[in-house]
């Protein structure tokens, strides 16, 4: 049986608006990797080679860059 073919998405877009949203607000990578327990390597491949993120890196980055803090949710 052949499997479904399923598009990948290409999350060099997701990478692009973090590292903008990251340099918008003047932090370094380290400082952000840090608050998200990753690290500074990881949160550059996501933003500069469109790396995929796991599911839990992307709800927090889609979260970070609103500006909502994760704990008031």
């Amino acid at each position: 049986m052949a499997k479904r073919p399923v598009p990948k998405y290409d999350f060099k877009a997701f990478g692009a608006a973090i590292k903008a949203a990251r340099t918008g607000r003047k932090e370094s990578r380290k400082k952000v990797s840090d608050e998200m327990f990753i690290s500074p390597r990881y949160l550059a491949n996501i933003e500069n080679k469109g790396q995929h993120p796991s599911l839990q890196i992307f709800f927090e980055g889609r979260i970070g860059m609103s500006g909502l803090k994760l704990n008031k949710i």
